[in-house]
């Protein structure tokens, strides 16, 4: 369930002035998890005809560990590299305030718990997808970065697995994907690109310190990634109103569905014509709000 998305506590300098115990809880990168699992919970809810606690809880805790495990999978690899970077030199392993071994010990053990609550409590397949969602973020998605900006394409997908995992646990027996839950993961998918294409673009000296391809023109803020974020920015707008064209939600729904996707459309092209860091940032945040909101839209199905 790891998740290109990120906050703006991201955007800062981390500093290096805490104890183990919050070591830990960083190395899961705890807020950016916390968002994940609440896109999770707000899908079961979306997509789930009976509420079963039991499968609730499973969701919450268990998505949280997969989540924190592959956080911390990628922080591990990324050692060398995060120290390059202002917004990361500070994390748990570069300052060596966590070891290799017990970054690996305790990601591994809460990814394990983490599939078997999702496993056992909601159904196999969401840990299966569960576990999926680790290897593509840490073992795909993480050694791309430095490769190709097609690493953020492999990225998006379990970026967008969250809202998969919480519509599977919503379903019976070995679990399965219902065509409404993959319109919702088809969402938050597209929705990442101008989301994380907008940080890249102001945080972009950074990554090129580490020599991380984060923009669409081959890592570079040139014209061709502004147009890139506008382009998507437009078609998340009528893919995000698939689920209404389907008859899976009603008029109210679609309404404010489609004003969030008409104002980040309208930032989108601000950030086009001025492509500054500015710009950038209000994009960022404009698209921070959007998925929530579009999320409980969905769940409302007015």
């Amino acid at each position: 369930m790891a998740t290109l998305t990120t906050t703006q506590q991201d955007i800062k300098t981390e500093t290096a002035d805490y104890s183990k115990f919050q070591a830990y809880v960083k190395l899961t990168k705890f807020r950016l998890a916390s968002l994940v699992v609440f896109s999770a919970v707000v899908t079961y809810f979306t997509v789930a005809d009976v509420y079963d606690y039991r499968e609730i809880i499973a969701l919450s805790v268990g998505g949280f560990m997969v989540t924190g495990a592959a956080n911390g999978y990628n922080q591990i690899i990324e050692k060398d590299l995060d120290k390059l970077m202002d917004r990361t030199k500070n994390r748990p392993m570069p300052t060596n305030k966590l070891t290799h071994a017990e970054s690996l010990i305790f990601c591994t053990l809460i990814g394990f718990i983490g599939i078997v609550l999702l496993w056992e409590y909601a159904n196999p397949l969401s840990g299966i997808i569960g576990l999926a969602s680790i290897i593509l973020y840490a073992l795909v998605y993480t050694p791309l970065k430095r490769v190709t900006p097609f690493s953020v394409f492999v990225g998006a997908i379990p970026g967008a697995l969250p809202t998969l995992i919480g519509a599977v646990a919503a379903t019976q027996g070995f679990g399965h994907v219902t065509f409404f839950a993959l319109l919702l993961f088809i969402i938050q998918f597209f929705w990442q690109f101008p989301h994380f294409w907008s940080l890249a673009w102001f945080n972009h000296e950074d990554y090129e310190k580490a020599g991380f391809f984060m923009l669409p023109s081959a890592g570079k803020p040139d014209d061709n990634s502004k147009k890139q974020i506008l382009i998507y920015s437009i078609f998340l707008i009528p893919i995000s109103l698939l689920p209404y064209a389907f008859n899976y939600v009603g008029w109210l729904t679609a309404l404010i569905v489609f004003i969030c996707g008409f104002t980040m459309m309208l930032q989108a092209y601000n950030f086009f014509r001025v492509p500054n860091i500015e710009n950038a940032k209000k994009l960022f945040i404009v698209s921070i709000i959007y998925l929530p909101v579009v999320q409980f839209a969905l769940m409302t199905k007015a």
